[in-house]
């Protein structure tokens, strides 16, 4: 088994300032993390560029895009919402982290690499199709789908985002859409941000039962996982018999995080990986691909993204 590896030292280049929790040391943590675990040796780096305009446009509005790049290159300090921050950078890096998922399906497709975990910043899963918010610039996710979509020509593309908190921008990217399955397991929107993923949203139109939320309340533990998977999340991705599985890996539901409420360890997200390694292998010949969200409890991240790539191994 081959688990293709994206990363670049120009995503440390995204500056959010000193004092942001979505920060350039995150992905130092986990790349070092991986390093001490004599993981990192047993991925394959694959090479990547920056995904253009047109390509983001697959999801995001053309004017959104440039906004974005006009922003960055007048010396703004965020984009949309006051929390997602920007340096002079942050567009070139946020192509950059699009370009890193899509080479990292492509592999996965022509079978160089049977999956791959992908460590990019800025994360993506809020991001809408014309605002940036909740830190996420462009939404790699949901791009990687309709690349999937339209240029390998799949019917049917599952995405599991276990980030604690709900995946709003790419759950309107594709409510409306039979031929993407988006499940979210994430804290109770009562209580935590953005306020979206409630068990009644569940898809519009010819998408209705393709959007599948389990909001889980403050403090849940591994238990709650376990039963949302055994009696949800694997019944209907069986259901659903993807062709390709793309996660949205979010490490932010550990005991540790300080802007969520629940209480995973980090061996949580080896189990929950496995699992899903287990549907990539029944229904989708193997092919996963796993994108870096949440995670900012430095002391544990790392922790979990080895658990993580362990479950991909």
């Amino acid at each position: 088994m081959s688990l293709g590896w994206i990363y670049s030292n120009d995503f440390l280049l995204h500056d959010t300032g000193e004092s942001h929790v979505e920060q350039a040391y995150r992905l130092e943590v986990i790349v070092n993390a991986l390093k001490d675990a004599g993981l990192l040796d047993q991925m394959q780096p694959l090479p990547f560029i920056a995904a253009n305009a047109q390509t983001i446009a697959l999801i995001h509005e053309p004017a959104y895009v440039d906004l974005v790049r006009m922003f960055c290159d007048e010396g703004m300090t965020f984009v949309g919402t006051m929390d997602t921050r920007i340096g002079p950078c942050s567009y070139d890096v946020a192509r950059l982290a699009v370009g890193g998922v899509l080479a990292a399906c492509d592999a996965t497709m022509a079978g160089t690499v049977n999956r791959a975990f992908c460590a990019v910043r800025p994360p993506g899963h809020h991001a809408e199709r014309d605002q940036a918010m909740g830190f996420c610039i462009f939404n790699n996710i949901a791009i990687a789908a309709e690349h999937l979509i339209r240029r390998h020509h799949l019917a049917r593309v599952a995405i599991v985002d276990f980030d604690v908190h709900h995946g709003n921008g790419t759950q309107h990217a594709f409510e409306d859409r039979d031929d993407v399955l988006y499940i979210s397991l994430h804290q109770h929107p009562r209580c935590c941000y953005p306020g979206t993923g409630f068990e009644t949203e569940t898809g519009v139109g010819r998408g209705q039962g393709f959007t599948l939320n389990i909001p889980l309340y403050p403090n849940s533990e591994d238990p709650a996982y376990r039963q949302a998977f055994a009696e949800k999340v694997i019944p209907r991705l069986d259901e659903f018999k993807p062709q390709f599985l793309l996660l949205s890996a979010g490490f932010d539901a550990t005991r540790k995080e300080k802007i969520a409420h629940m209480s995973l360890d980090p061996d949580s997200f080896e189990w929950m990986t496995r699992d899903l390694v287990k549907i990539a292998e029944k229904h989708c010949n193997g092919r996963l691909v796993s994108a870096l969200e949440g995670g900012y409890a430095l002391e544990v991240l790392g922790q979990c993204a080895v658990h993580h790539v362990r479950g991909l191994m």
